[in-house]
């Protein structure tokens, strides 16, 4: 009697249209061959309980998978690596994962350059008050009432956080002759001066700025890090520009301070998504709103898989990863 084929060595855990987004055909070939490498074949699934466990030394995630909790890596014997293709592991490393002794990996540093060009794109409509005009012209005016326009050179830009997308961001304004000024308690002088910027304090850097543009992690002490106070600070006629997260941005204060006309803002992260036709965002003339789509570029998906074959490649061959996670970097990120 014939002894049953093996399961797969590597599980992606990655509905049908993204895995096509993120892996090219040459990196889905490496990923199979990777696969054949550490003694079993590559499988894609809808969900983790979609495929035979038993075998599986790698599982690639993608947003949706839940908690890698006792019960499912129980189910994982052989589990040794979850590559994720998206940036946070919040929502499924747990205490277990690490306890197991199991690495993380993720493709974060994929999605900065996408990001970081909304964010500039942003910067800019907002200098030139491209929501205003345009919005203006939909509605059957001309240009009544809109405010003073401004080139980014020389222009006060606050950059609050040196994330990843926070450096890329830097990288663009920078290049373009903006005046930076970053805020990140993770960064002293020298750093920030390697980064091209000014380090200041929070309110410092607001009262200055024509341009805030929020790239700073969801943590506890970051909830509404510009709220109703630090949006007063603003000077008149400034712009918020937030392809982060909305649990960064007290949404209601910036709301009523787009409404009065004193500030503007491109915003593609919301506190509720999606969100309904009746949101007074939808409203304001001020407001350039895009849907939580910053990342979604076609280079930065194929490089976030990119990232991904790259370390299986790595792991196979028993070299050391390049975006390893540990358990004490997830009270920093996002």
């Amino acid at each position: 009697m014939s002894a049953s084929p093996g399961g797969p060595s590597i599980v992606a855990v990655v509905p049908a249209p993204l895995f096509a987004e993120f892996f090219s055909p040459t990196d889905a070939d490496r990923l199979a061959a990777a696969a054949e490498q550490l003694g079993g074949p590559f499988a894609r699934v809808d969900r983790l309980t979609d495929a035979r466990l038993d075998d599986a030394r790698v599982v690639i995630t993608s947003w949706g998978v839940g908690p890698f909790d006792a019960p499912t890596l129980d189910a994982l014997p052989q589990l040794s690596l979850v590559a994720h293709t998206g940036a946070s592991i919040k929502a499924f490393a747990t205490d277990e994962l690490f306890d197991r002794g199991i690495r993380v990996t993720q493709a974060g540093a994929g999605m900065a350059r996408s990001v970081a060009e909304v964010s500039l794109a942003f910067t800019l409509a907002l200098l030139h008050r491209v929501p205003e005009l345009h919005n203006g012209l939909r509605d059957g005016g001309w240009y009544e009432g809109v405010g003073a326009q401004h080139e980014i050179l020389d222009a006060p830009i606050a950059v609050i956080g040196a994330s990843r997308t926070g450096r890329a961001y830097l990288d663009l304004i920078r290049a373009l002759g903006a005046r930076a000024l970053l805020v990140d308690p993770t960064v002293d002088e020298a750093g920030a001066s390697a980064l091209g910027a000014e380090l200041l304090p929070l309110d410092a850097a607001l009262a200055q700025a024509r341009i805030v543009a929020v790239h700073a992690p969801t943590l506890p002490e970051t909830h509404h890090l510009i709220g109703r106070r630090e949006l007063a600070l603003l000077p008149d006629g400034a712009g918020l520009v937030n392809t982060a997260r909305s649990w960064l941005v007290d949404e209601a204060a910036l709301v009523d301070e787009v409404r009065s006309g004193r500030l503007s803002a491109a915003v593609d992260v919301f506190d509720e998504e999606p969100f309904g036709p009746e949101h007074p965002l939808r409203a304001l003339r001020g407001a350039l709103l895009t849907p939580h789509r910053a990342a979604g570029t076609t280079e930065g998906r194929l490089r976030q898989g990119r990232i991904v074959a790259d370390e299986i490649d790595a792991f196979a061959a028993g070299r050391a990863l390049t975006h390893l996670v540990d358990r004490a970097q997830l009270a920093s990120m996002a």
